[in-house]
């Protein structure tokens, strides 16, 4: 394979993304977002996705990204998606690759060796057995793989000393925090009002929401116990949960809330296209992760529309609140609903002065075309380091 070094100066850069999938979650979102905003003069990027279905698909089409998949089942690697993989590198002819997820950092690892490879990890590691078998072979391959990457670029610190404490490469170690875009997620008075008459909430209840996907590092059973505790004290409090598979026809969460006695006091959202509108309803946002946290986007979402967080200590989960919101240990129901009611206790003008504070955060450390600058300038510095040295064999 060539390594696509550019004929004309002046044309774009190719680059490939090979993801292990596109439905919706923090990590495919965050590349969506980094196709959004990069520099169409100096790249061109196009999507290889492990598996065939995706929710997130379509919308990276409609930018204009092409996409294609090896047909694979989710978690699961087999020889055709690979040779399909193969072909469509081969046709797309990218000057760098970049892994995203640790299935698709194997195979951009295994199938684009002779050109530069970044691998993505967008996860924090506590322990294998938190992971299935396959995943769990798969980092171990991919501890060994990196010492050939070009780059590993992780969105936590967090992340980047658990994995190379399991062996990844040190000496290619980079730190790119996810982006948020300021403009869609901010504060909203009018969406505040809207989502809460939608879902019959009075402005006067304070609304406490979890976002994320049903998972069991999400650790939902926990954030529904702070909740009936919390309850016990507080009984003009709301919960919202939202994400996919978050919602009527899980039963086992429904059950969980039955159990709880908060069928009255829980609402289940599912997956939703209006989190903007969704987070801006809120008076406290949480992340009850248990681990595998790496850099929590509904967090900084959270923070962007001026909605203070109650965070576990996950990934970088205390890096991104700092002193804006509250920080407790992980399994821990009773510290969850204590720091619940030390927001509660500031009042409405207490909340929204620390919600200031964290969007102002967001805004000076984690802005979306600030974070899309530091990888196109890791792309374009490893791709002209790649053309020197294939000038010079």
């Amino acid at each position: 394979m060539t390594t696509g070094i550019q004929a004309d100066p002046a044309s774009p850069y190719r680059l490939t993304f090979l993801t292990t999938g596109l439905m919706t979650g923090g990590a495919e979102t965050m590349l969506l977002k980094l196709c959004s905003r990069l520099d169409r003069r100096r790249f061109t990027p196009s999507v290889l996705s492990l598996c065939a279905e995706g929710t997130l698909r379509p919308r990276f089409e409609a930018l204009g990204v092409p996409v294609y998949d090896a047909g694979m089942r989710r978690g699961r690697l087999s020889a055709r998606g690979m040779l399909t993989l193969r072909r469509q590198i081969l046709m797309l002819r990218p000057d760098l690759v970049q892994g995203w997820m640790y299935h698709g950092n194997l195979a951009a690892m295994l199938l684009a060796r002779k050109l530069p490879v970044v691998m993505g990890i967008r996860q924090s590691l506590y322990q294998l057995e938190n992971e299935s078998l396959l995943t769990r072979c798969t980092i171990r391959l991919g501890a060994w793989l990196s010492h050939y990457a070009a780059s590993i670029v992780y969105n936590s610190h967090m992340s980047a000393r658990q994995h190379e404490a399991f062996g990844f490469s040190s000496a290619r170690r980079l730190v790119i925090p996810n982006g948020f875009d300021t403009e869609s997620y901010c504060p909203h008075p009018g969406n505040r009002q809207a989502v809460r008459q939608e879902l019959r909430i009075h402005s006067d209840m304070v609304l406490i929401g979890l976002i994320g996907r049903y998972h069991p590092m999400k650790d939902h059973g926990t954030f529904l116990s702070a909740a009936a505790l919390l309850s016990q004290r507080f009984p003009m409090v709301r919960f919202l949960m939202a994400g996919t598979s978050v919602d009527a026809t899980n039963n086992k969460l429904v059950n969980r809330i039955e159990q709880l006695g908060l069928s009255q006091r829980v609402l289940l959202l599912g997956e939703r296209n209006d989190m903007p509108r969704v987070n801006a309803a809120l008076d406290i946002a949480s992340s009850t992760s248990a681990w595998g946290e790496g850099f929590a986007n509904a967090v900084g979402e959270a923070m962007s529309c001026g909605v203070p967080c109650v965070v576990t200590d996950i990934g970088d989960s205390a890096w991104i609140v700092g002193d804006t919101g509250r920080v407790v240990t992980p399994r821990n129901a009773e510290v969850i609903a204590q720091a619940w009611s030390e927001l509660i206790e500031l009042g409405r003008s207490g909340r929204e002065e620390l919600g200031r504070q964290a969007r102002r955060r967001i805004m000076d450390a984690f802005a979306l075309g600030s974070v899309v600058r530091r990888y196109e300038e890791l792309y374009e510095k490893l791709i002209t380091r790649s053309e020197v040295a294939t000038c010079a064999e």
